[in-house]
């Protein structure tokens, strides 16, 4: 005989129930191959995208650990201090900082115990970042007793111009004015100078203009200067007013190696994010709920982040639900035979 009529009802509601509890494993499997996160972002108006990224994973190797938004505002971070990011230029791999610490044009901005620490990289970050050539950084103040010019004797001073900026034409700056106005020694032509610098009496030179790859850090306080400037140039044209048309603020220029450029074109073209691992630095394909060493298309070299074993645990749950129903479904067929037979 056949099963009462209420025993197939309950049968198909169970089902039903699992049906929809459970999704079938094929669409589960599916769903895990889209991209559920990038690393492209914004602070403020800024979009912060590879080779830079505001969480963990995100962005090149290199470059990790540099950049944060607080409140709103995007900063820079490194040994020498924190620096407002004004610009990215991803086109030209440059960003454009500000250091409050910095004189310009309208006013110097000088202790005797040094203001401000000027720009130092770490070593293991040197290939990745450093200022633009044609950044150039103005020391002012500095002692006779500075590395500066320490093994420079004469005229051999490490001070130059920097793509048509140096002191002389810093030196005419307004801010000047104001703090020789206060009674202190205008600078004479003296011996101690050459080049760029402007020296007087023996005394060390008040400004000394110096590229990034004389000295590859500029950290005021050991070099016993009060303070410094920067600017920075991006055409060959000489800006009109001297110094006071000059562009303030720290250029810095970024360079990945050439093998990274395939492999994150690669990941790009595949719906992936370019990342790195958190703990050997190489490079990874971002794939929503699952890593790549290659790309999105390629599963082979899967390295399988903690979200896709957390992936595999509902799925878990849902096999354990099935076969739940299953049993008890025989066992309330079985039930219903066993009522009908006696």
């Amino acid at each position: 005989m056949a099963p009462p009529r209420s025993h197939l009802l309950a049968a198909a509601f169970l089902v039903l129930c699992a049906c929809t509890v459970a999704p079938p494993p094929a669409l589960v499997a599916a769903a895990a191959n889209v991209p559920i996160t990038t690393c492209r972002s914004f602070c403020g108006n800024i979009t912060v995208d590879y080779p830079f990224g505001l969480h963990a994973g995100c962005g090149h190797a290199g470059l990790r650990d540099l950049l944060f938004c607080i409140n709103g505002a995007l900063m820079l971070h490194l040994p020498s201090g924190s620096y407002r990011v004004l610009d990215i230029d991803y086109a030209y791999r440059g960003v454009t900082l500000h250091d409050p610490a910095m004189s310009d044009c309208r006013a110097l901005d000088r202790t005797p115990a040094g203001r401000g620490n000027g720009f130092v990289l770490e070593t293991w970050r040197e290939p990745y970042l450093s200022p633009d050539p044609d950044n150039v950084f103005l020391l002012l103040g500095c002692r006779a007793a500075s590395p500066l010019f320490q093994g420079f004797p004469d005229r051999h001073l490490p001070c130059r111009n920097v793509s048509g900026m140096g002191c002389a034409d810093y030196l005419a700056c307004p801010a000047w004015d104001d703090y020789y106005a206060a009674g202190r020694r205008w600078p004479g032509d003296g011996s101690f100078g050459g080049g760029d610098a402007a020296g007087g009496g023996g005394a060390p030179p008040e400004c000394c203009a110096v590229p990034w790859a004389a000295i590859r850090a500029v950290n005021v306080s050991r070099l016993e200067c009060e303070g410094y400037s920067s600017a920075y140039t991006l055409a060959p044209v000489r800006a009109a007013g001297g110094a006071a048309g000059w562009a303030y603020g720290i250029r810095v220029g970024w360079a990945l190696p050439e093998s990274n450029r395939g492999f994150c074109g690669a990941c790009r073209a595949t719906g992936g994010a370019c990342g790195h691992d958190m703990e050997s630095h190489a490079d990874l394909c971002l794939c929503g709920d699952w890593n790549s060493t290659s790309n999105c298309d390629s599963t082979a070299d899967a390295a399988h982040s903690s979200a896709a074993a957390a992936a595999h645990f509902p799925r878990a749950v849902a096999a354990a639900r099935w076969a739940v129903l299953a049993s008890g479904l025989t066992s309330m067929w079985w039930h219903a035979l066993r009522s009908n037979l006696w």
